[in-house]
Parts: C-alpha cells; structure tokens; sequence
C-alpha cells in the first residue's frame, strides 16, 4: 500500500478513536442530552451505559491489526444501531447526522490496517 494512504488511514483510524472514546465516555458518564436523545427511543440508562463500553471497545480495537475488522464492525453495528432508531421514530435528520460517521468506518475498513502484513 502506498505510503500516503497509509498516513491518510492512520489518522483517519486515529480521529475515529478519539470520536469514539469521546463518544464512549459521554455514554458512560450518563450526559444529559444523550440520556434525552435515547430516552425517546426508549432506552434506559443501563443501555446507554452498555452501549458506551461497546463503543470504546469498539474503538480500542480498531487500533490493533488483528481486531481491525471486529473493531470496525462492533463501531459500525453501534451507528447502525442509533441510525435504526432514528428512522423508527421518522427522524430523517438524526439519520443523516450519523451517515459521515459510518462512511468513515466503512472507509477505514475499506483501505484496511495501515500496520497489517499485507
């Protein structure tokens, strides 16, 4: 693999990191506007907490070579998962909102672990 795309995928895997372990937090920690935002989907403090640890795990995954793609999948199922939940509930703009965020996993996937024996 090129070098370039290598440095592009390598901070690309590091911002999706930083966004979810960010994100991952702010589940945990039971911010108020999340707990609001799941709150009308019906899920519970206890699933917002479940769905943060998933999310950093997720996230700290995507940084080995080995659990590249079970990263990947685990963050990608997670904004599937809120995507799901928007368009249930008629939400067309909360759907878009997490659509970049997905694109960035699939990306990432897609030009695979800069660190990974090819």
């Amino acid at each position: 693999m090129a070098l370039s795309i290598k440095i592009l995928n390598s901070v690309l895997i590091l911002f999706a990191l930083y966004m979810g372990i960010k994100q991952g937090i702010a589940m945990i920690s039971g911010k108020a506007e999340l707990l609001q935002l799941f709150n009308k989907f019906d899920v519970g403090k206890n699933g917002v907490f479940i769905l943060g640890v998933f999310t950093i795990i997720g996230a700290v995954l995507v940084l080995i070579p080995k659990t590249f793609v079970y990263g990947n999948f685990i963050t990608a199922a997670g904004i599937l998962f809120i995507i799901a939940l928007e368009l249930n509930h008629k939400d067309l703009k909360g759907a878009a909102i997490e659509l970049p965020f997905l694109a960035l996993s699939l990306v990432i996937l897609y030009l695979q672990h800069p660190l990974a024996k090819s």
